[in-house]
């Protein structure tokens, strides 16, 4: 990190990559007195998201038309500090491309990076994290000092308090290092499997599958091989319902909360009420993450593991049924949300659709992949108009709701409201031609499908766009719409109330104060 501002750190999955970075960012923390930041990109499937993402761990609040890369690159042009980006080896010339923008604005900004393979940008060192150190490797080194053991003996001695590494084990802990390749992921999921097995049945058991699978290829296992094989072990150790559970927990992206794991994978084989008993038993095996937040208790699986699970799921055939109900329960999610925002929870929605982002991209992006799921991906972008332009995320609405809309060639219900959607974000970034050009082409399809809530609204839409681009003089039609109308429309929509005709006086052309008053009460 001295000679290079771009540091990435490479290897196979579960050798620590991402707790090494993490390690040293703690170490040469005292060096930016902007602080680090971590940037998880595990789950980002969109290359176009990336530059938001980062933005987000930022908290950067700009909600301009700019491009999101300027905006970013002029936020951190003077500040001092040092950029984690977890995970980038799937979105590896995006990852490329924003580093080398980012380092040309931002002198003093450094960025570790965490991917299977480098970045392969200018200016960049690589730095390749090598599994543990087992016993053999130095013939001079006691097993009981190697590195590989004593992760052993760390992770044991969290399972079963009272283990200790001695004369009586030592030998069999140490063939299971060296049978594990070092790889601290497959060392730790197998010092869990002392809570119901010794070390000479954990070995017996590894050495009888890795033998299964080097007859098969009639070569030593590569290392990746390895660790498959040490989480496919796992996976058979545990009960039928915990490797279904297993399975299906991994369309979940980043975090999830108990409720949405039993919507979307109880059934068949696994009862609703079943599914905190299996967690938890996922917990207690190492397989699932568990850790408290103020709105619950929360759940993860680690990336490796869930893409363990993922290619299980795939072989069940339940890939694309339990993507339909991540999908269904977070449109639900998005619709609560939208019904209750202008109440009294404001602020835990907000909390909410923040902690469900990560989710959310992966329902949206499940709806666009298919074009016989626009439809509904029109729905769930809609639906989330508060989220876009309340709780920061303006970029990233335009963004999906224009794909979609493009994917969308029908007038229909759903386009019209993510039409008039679409002219909201505009206006809230200020493009307010591309605000009109939304509202007028929600207008015509409103027309041709009778959708006259859709009508109204993107009348008002217009008028709002009118009245920001300084355009008063054109009395828009949405402003003469009687009350009980535009209460029809829904009272969770934006600009729906019926006093936001009031706006146009608060104008700073308006003649006199006590109009801009009223105004102020009334909106």
């Amino acid at each position: 990190m001295q000679n290079s501002r771009l540091v990435t750190v490479t290897g196979i999955g579960g050798v620590g990559k991402s707790r090494t970075a993490l390690r040293i960012a703690h170490l040469v923390r005292q060096q930016f007195k902007d602080g680090i930041w971590y940037v998880d990109l595990a789950r980002l499937q969109d290359p176009n998201m990336v530059h938001h993402t980062i933005s987000t761990a930022f908290g950067i609040a700009d909600q301009s038309a700019r491009e999101s890369t300027d905006t970013l690159g002029d936020w951190l042009s003077e500040r001092e500090l040092l950029l984690v980006l977890d995970t980038c080896e799937h979105l590896v010339e995006a990852c490329a491309q924003l580093a080398q923008d980012l380092l040309a604005r931002a002198p003093k900004l450094r960025i570790i990076a965490t991917s299977r393979r480098s970045l392969n940008t200018q200016g960049e060192s690589t730095v390749a994290i090598p599994p543990l150190i087992v016993p053999g490797d130095d013939p001079a080194e006691s097993p009981y000092h190697n590195e590989a053991v004593e992760l052993f003996r760390q992770r044991a001695s969290a399972v079963v308090p009272d283990f200790v590494v001695d004369e009586s084990n030592v030998n069999s802990v140490a063939q299971l290092c060296v049978r594990l390749d070092g790889i601290p992921l497959a060392i730790e999921l197998a010092a869990v499997r002392l809570r119901a097995l010794s070390v000479d049945q954990i070995l017996a058991l590894l050495t009888d599958r890795f033998s299964l699978l080097a007859g098969a290829s009639r070569t030593a296992l590569p290392r990746h091989q390895t660790l498959r094989a040490a989480i496919g072990w796992s996976h058979e150790l545990c009960e039928p319902a915990e490797r279904l559970l297993w399975a299906r927990l991994a369309v979940f992206a980043g975090d999830f909360e108990l409720d949405a794991a039993r919507y979307v994978c109880a059934g068949d084989s696994l009862a609703a009420d079943r599914i905190l008993e299996v967690i938890t038993g996922l917990v207690d095996k190492s397989v699932l993450l568990s850790y408290s937040t103020v709105s619950g208790q929360r759940y993860r699986l680690i990336d490796t593991l869930r893409q363990y699970g993922e290619d299980w799921l795939d072989k069940l055939g339940e890939t694309n049924r339990l993507k339909q109900r991540h999908r269904d329960y977070y449109l639900q999610l998005a619709e609560r949300g939208e019904h209750a925002w202008s109440g009294p929870r404001q602020v835990h929605w907000f909390v909410r659709m923040r902690q469900e982002h990560d989710n959310i991209r992966v329902a949206v992006d499940y709806c666009l992949a298919d074009a016989g799921n626009v439809r509904i991906g029109l729905e769930l972008l809609s639906s989330l108009w508060f989220m876009w332009v309340a709780c920061g995320f303006v970029r990233e609405g335009r963004h999906y709701l224009e794909r979609a809309v493009a994917q969308s060639t029908a007038p229909s219900k759903e386009r019209c409201k993510a039409l008039w959607v679409l002219s909201y974000v505009r206006s809230a970034q200020g493009d307010i031609p591309g605000a009109m050009e939304a509202a007028e082409r929600c207008s015509t399809d409103a027309v041709q499908v009778g959708d006259s809530t859709a009508v109204i609204l993107a009348t008002k839409m217009q008028g709002t766009a009118a009245f920001l681009g300084g355009d008063l003089k054109r009395r828009p039609r949405c402003w003469a719409w009687p009350s009980s109308s535009i209460a029809a429309a829904g009272s969770s929509t934006p600009a729906c109330c019926p006093r936001s005709a009031n706006w146009p006086w608060c104008s700073p052309r308006s003649r006199t104060s006590s109009r801009r008053r009223h105004c102020c009460r009334t909106a």
